[in-house]
């Protein structure tokens, strides 16, 4: 597999009242097409302004740079679908239309279609013409997935995705999106507080220090593609990379939710 995103030397720093407040620092890291990566750390460490950057939504320090496929990512584009921690789907629009509002160069009957493809793959068929408030929260989980996949998208970026979700439906959106892996090839980035969740999912996971988030670790998950979240060899991976979060650090100076 080639390297497909690239960072390298990144640093972030927002300024709060003034002063500045070093949210990334040094930041290193590759990954591969058809890759999962998940990316853990205390909270306001800076995954999800590492993420953001990915996207195109924020811009890091001058010194930093970050390119997919050799182009340098300056702003949001379609080889760069994300999933925020809320659906943000459109209340007054149905699914079909939620689902393609991006895809203007497409004509009716192509959006129609693109939209049954897609809702039929995160299992929503038949609620084309639904509106968000009809759904439960793991069902707009899966219309913002299928919105974020309808424009063909190199790399997925989830925010957090299912932090929200009640256990049960989250363990069932996590097996969808092994599926929609397997059928779409999508090379798939994650940002999660959950190390189980990390450990099902990923190829490798990112272990980020305190604020300023550095890489600590990356931890490459020798496990097979079907993970039995009770084996011995499961608890080993999530005991390794849950020890990391109780290793003393400098300190990093009081929260803030970035």
């Amino acid at each position: 597999m080639g390297d497909e995103l690239v960072v390298q030397n990144l640093n972030k720093t927002f300024y709060v009242d003034g002063k500045p407040l070093s949210v990334l620092e040094g930041i290193n890291l590759t990954v591969s097409d058809g890759e999962f990566v998940a990316i853990v750390g205390h909270s306001g460490c800076g995954k999800s302004t590492l993420l953001k950057i990915i996207a195109g939504l924020e811009s890091p320090d001058a010194d930093g740079v970050v390119t997919l496929h050799g182009r340098e990512i300056a702003k949001p584009g379609p080889e760069r679908g994300m999933i925020f921690q809320e659906h943000r789907l459109m209340p007054w629009l149905t699914l079909e239309k939620n689902i393609t509002i991006g895809l203007d160069d497409k004509t009716r009957r192509e959006k129609m279609e693109l939209a049954s493809e897609y809702l039929r793959l995160v299992k929503l068929e038949g609620f084309e013409k639904a509106y968000p408030a009809q759904l439960s929260g793991g069902m707009s989980q899966r219309a913002a997935i299928a919105r974020a996949l309808v424009t063909g998208p190199e790399m997925l970026l989830l925010d957090e995705p299912f932090g929200a979700l009640d256990a049960l439906t989250k363990i069932e959106m996590q097996k969808e999106i092994i599926k929609i892996r397997e059928e779409k090839k999508t090379t798939m980035l994650m940002v999660t507080h959950d190390i189980e969740e990390a450990v099902f999912l990923a190829d490798r996971i990112v272990v980020l220090s305190n604020r300023p988030g550095r890489v600590r670790d990356i931890v490459t998950i020798a496990l097979s593609d079907k993970r039995n979240r009770g084996a011995a060899d499961f608890a080993w991976y999530k005991k390794k990379v849950y020890d990391y979060f109780f290793e003393p650090e400098e300190d990093a100076g009081p929260e803030f939710a970035i």
